[in-house]
């Protein structure tokens, strides 16, 4: 297994140039065919007391100045991408998590930066998470490149995970380290057999593995203490366990590390 088409997204506010370096090596690495991609729209007319906010004249600058950026962002993809890696380039006028959840649907992985609030300049991560269909891979805010050399694969018998540990494989098969590791506040023979069967899962697509049951409580705060511990620079999750409404008012695994952006961190659902 393979990751064949992989899709950077390029935020229009932020530098392009690491997550583009970032990605153009992991196309390199896996002989990926790499899509520069980036979005971004027009606040509609809202009305205030004084009369619509954008006129028509006042949008079409504005639309100018995002199809400006969307240029340059191309230059910055084209010029920084290798010539020996294939690539091609996406840019549309439209809501960034929007547009890059269809893009997806043709790519085998997505990479970004963190995102943010602005919904009409940049993703929202979960959403993007929720409704793309594939792993998304957010990079640390330091990464220039992915290293992959210890992973910690966040291990919960559930769905998303299972689907998390093998939208991963393509990275867990160049790690120099790979642990997995589970939270489940109850350790007993249950918990240790679905690790066991996870170590084998990998051990017969080539990959060694060891097993830790993490002994505190299943939150987003004690996976990332203990990636830190084992200096883990990607961590492995499934995504939205819980209803994203429960994780929204409660908190989550899956929200905290979200916010986490000093590792590296791949999620599916």
């Amino acid at each position: 297994m393979s990751y064949k088409t992989i899709v950077v997204n390029l935020a229009v506010d932020t530098d392009p140039a690491p997550i583009v370096k970032l990605a153009a090596e992991m196309a390199h690495r896996f002989d990926a065919h790499l899509v520069g991609f980036a979005a971004a729209d027009v606040p509609p007319l809202v009305t205030t007391g004084e009369g619509l906010a954008y006129e028509g004249e006042v949008m079409h600058v504005k639309r100018q100045e995002i199809e400006k950026r969307l240029a340059e962002l191309r230059g910055i993809f084209e010029r920084l991408v290798p010539h020996s890696t294939s690539s091609e380039w996406k840019q549309y006028i439209c809501g960034p998590t929007r547009a890059l959840g269809l893009v997806a649907c043709s790519a085998d992985l997505v990479v970004t930066a963190d995102g943010n609030d602005d919904v009409f300049r940049a993703l929202d991560i979960g959403s993007l998470v929720l409704g793309a269909g594939r792993p998304v891979l957010v990079a640390a805010d330091t990464a220039g490149h992915l290293v992959g050399k210890t992973v910690l694969v966040a291990w919960k018998d559930s769905r998303e995970a299972r689907r998390a540990l093998s939208d991963a494989l393509p990275l867990l098969a160049k790690a120099k380290e790979v642990v997995v590791a589970t939270m489940e506040t109850a350790s007993g023979e249950g918990v240790r057999d679905s690790l066991v069967d996870v170590a084998v899962f990998l051990e017969q697509h080539g990959i060694m593995a060891r097993t830790e049951v993490i002994a505190r409580a299943a939150d987003g705060e004690g996976l990332v203490a203990f990636a830190r511990s084992v200096h883990a620079d990607l961590i492995v999750s499934g995504a939205y366990g819980h209803s994203r409404l429960r994780e929204w008012a409660f908190g989550g695994i899956t929200r905290s590390l979200i916010g986490e952006s000093r590792i590296s961190r791949l999620f599916s659902n």
